[in-house]
Formats: structure tokens, sequence, C-alpha cells
């Protein structure tokens, strides 16, 4: 089932604005796998698809509730969304060869 370009672009928002706030705090992904003990690329991966472990290391990395990161996979309340009906977000690349074709 392909995304709705406004889907996409909700879902590169929250990427982006979640990126913006690691950057500010001086964290990369790979320092919060080791901090949380969470395998290699867990953070990463928790990017670009729903995974609860990364999602709250990520949010108590930056202080805050992985409700509040990612509005797409949790309800405003804090309860997440059931079932995870997720779409990943594409890669810049795809993004890019989606548009040239």
């Amino acid at each position: 089932m392909p995304a709705t370009d406004d889907r996409v672009d909700q879902l590169v928002k929250e990427q982006s604005r979640i990126k913006a706030k690691l950057l500010e705090a001086g964290l990369t992904l790979a320092e919060i796998d080791r901090i949380y003990q969470l395998s290699n690329g867990t953070a990463r991966n928790t990017m670009r698809e729903p995974n609860a472990r990364g999602e709250r290391a990520i949010a108590a990395a930056l202080g805050t509730r992985p409700h509040l990161l990612w509005p797409t996979r949790y309800r405003p309340s804090g309860q997440r969304r059931s079932p995870q009906n997720w779409t990943r977000v594409p890669t810049l690349e795809q993004r890019r060869n989606e548009q040239a074709a």
C-alpha cells in the first residue's frame, strides 16, 4: 500500500524534528543504543519504523515522552496506537527517484 504524499510529508517532518532535537542535545543514535543497551542500529531503525524500546530510549535521552515525539505512533493521551498501521518513511534517495519518475 503506497503512502500518500501528505502521510510521507508528515512522517518526514516528524523524523526531521527528532533528528534536530538530537543534534541540539549533542546525541547520536549510536550513543543512544550504547547508553540504553539497545542492539546496534535499534535507535536508527526506530526513526523509520515503530519500536517501543527504541522510542522510549530516544525520548528518555531527550528528556521527553515518546508520544510527544511520535504523534503518528501514539494517541495524545500517550497510549500507543494499535494496531500499528505505519508507513515506513522512504529514504531521501527513494523520494528523489519517485520525484524523477
